[in-house]
């Protein structure tokens, strides 16, 4: 067996375990990182309050902390569900949308210098990665049929 046999056969294990390993790792993710915040027990706690205190004064903390954490367990569970990519990945992206708000509304917090992110930032920027796996899920769906359609 050659070197270009090898790397064919590497090619192929990798595309044939890339989504399912994709879809297990969003779910431990945000299963797990979600679990956490229902049970009070996340180290971003403090993070997302006072993101929470600047932009969703409306609702008691814990109970907004819940339904969020309630929302990343759902997004974890429905990545392991064939057929619900177009549900969970919109989720994931709205979901997203509002881990990057305290890059820009919480600066003193997310940055400790001109393009230096602090460890919170950090953590902030690698979700990145989570929307390039679920954009990857993504590529890897099959057109929907005329028939299937949503009006």
């Amino acid at each position: 067996m050659g070197i270009r046999d090898i790397d064919a056969s590497l090619i192929n294990f990798f595309r044939r375990v890339s989504v399912p390993l994709a879809r297990f790792g969003l779910f431990v993710i945000f299963f797990w990182f979600g679990l956490l915040k229902v049970v009070e027990a996340s180290p971003a706690s403090g993070l997302v309050q006072r993101l929470f205190e600047e932009t969703v004064p409306f609702v008691g903390f814990s109970t907004f902390l819940f339904f969020f954490g309630a929302l990343e367990v759902v997004i974890g569970i429905l990545f392991l569900v064939r057929g619900a990519e177009r549900v969970v990945i919109p989720l994931l992206l709205l979901h997203m949308a509002t881990t990057f708000l305290p890059l820009i509304m919480l600066p003193g917090e997310s940055w400790s210098g001109f393009l230096v992110p602090t460890l919170e930032g950090q953590y902030i920027i690698k979700n990145l990665a989570l929307i390039a796996v679920a954009v990857g899920i993504a590529a890897n769906l099959q057109p929907l049929r005329k028939e299937e359609e949503v009006v």
